[in-house]
């Protein structure tokens, strides 16, 4: 499957695409385009981020993969989700449902523009190229990857980089049960459904074989742990504890912990606790 990505990767170098359910409200491209190429592990290397595959390397042009069905994506992407998985410890089968449920196959209007098959958006501290599309508000800010495999490596990353998910990172590698609850508590998207879905397609299409297959290889995830720093942020007007947890990367019910809080409410002014992943 690597081979068919890497032959795709040279020759499908196609236009964006057309018609959605979501309008694309603006565009602009950055200066200069993100490049999220990992370099091959020096020899002897150990480290809980190394990847045994290369990414393609980026060469400024915007590829993007033409894809069928729900089959296809799961045979053209099954093996980029579990050498993620042998990385990072995501299940493959999470990241393969997340990838279908937000991508629509690979075939959204956002998709098609941006590779981003995650639904990212570009939060603080993105330096990537991006677009603007509809989505819980108008006019959104995603990020843009010039070949898939970059969005699935961004996700890999932005799940074990944020606090907030850091809690995922302590289940087990196969209890996608686990890990779909937990995406949601954690605000990865807003529908209340969102787990159930994930679910779904996991056991619709049999996403779990993957994971089988990775730990039936005996292959063990090290796990990092991370350290925090805790700091105040002073509530500004159109603040909200949903806002906040994004900024922070924190879920609003550890917030409202941290706070000790009774309800949501905020008031301007209302300094609250927030805590960070601790700078290296």
């Amino acid at each position: 499957m690597i081979r068919r990505l890497a032959f795709l990767f040279l020759v499908a170098v196609i236009g964006t695409g057309c018609g959605s359910k979501k309008k694309i409200a603006a565009k602009r491209k950055s200066s200069t385009t993100q490049t999220i190429v990992q370099s091959k592990p020096s020899e002897g290397s150990n480290t809980a981020h190394d990847s045994d595959y290369l990414l393609p390397v980026d060469t400024g042009k915007f590829v993007k993969f033409p894809i069928a069905s729900v089959e296809e994506y799961i045979e053209t992407f099954a093996e980029i989700a579990q050498f993620e998985m042998k990385a990072y410890g995501i299940p493959a089968s999470i990241t393969l449902a997340q990838g279908i449920l937000e991508s629509g196959a690979g075939r959204s209007n956002l998709v098609q523009r941006t590779n981003n098959h995650f639904g990212i958006k570009c939060h603080t501290g993105w330096n990537g190229d991006f677009d603007y599309h509809d989505d819980d508000e108008k006019g959104e800010c995603f990020r843009k990857y010039n070949h898939p495999m970059y969005s699935f490596r961004d996700h890999s990353e932005f799940l074990s980089s944020r606090a907030r998910y850091a809690f995922l990172f302590d289940l087990a590698s196969d209890d996608y049960h686990g890990w779909a609850k937990g995406l949601s508590k954690a605000g990865y998207a807003t529908d209340k459904r969102y787990p159930q879905k994930l679910i779904s397609f996991i056991e619709q299409y049999k996403l779990d074989r993957y994971d089988a297959h990775i730990l039936s290889k005996g292959t063990v995830v090290q796990k990092v742990p991370k350290e925090f720093d805790f700091t105040t942020h002073t509530v500004q007007k159109g603040d909200t504890l949903y806002s906040l947890s994004r900024r922070y990367y924190v879920s609003v019910e550890e917030l409202m912990k941290l706070n000790k809080m009774k309800d949501t409410g905020l008031s301007i002014g209302q300094e609250l606790i927030v805590k960070t992943i601790k700078s290296k």
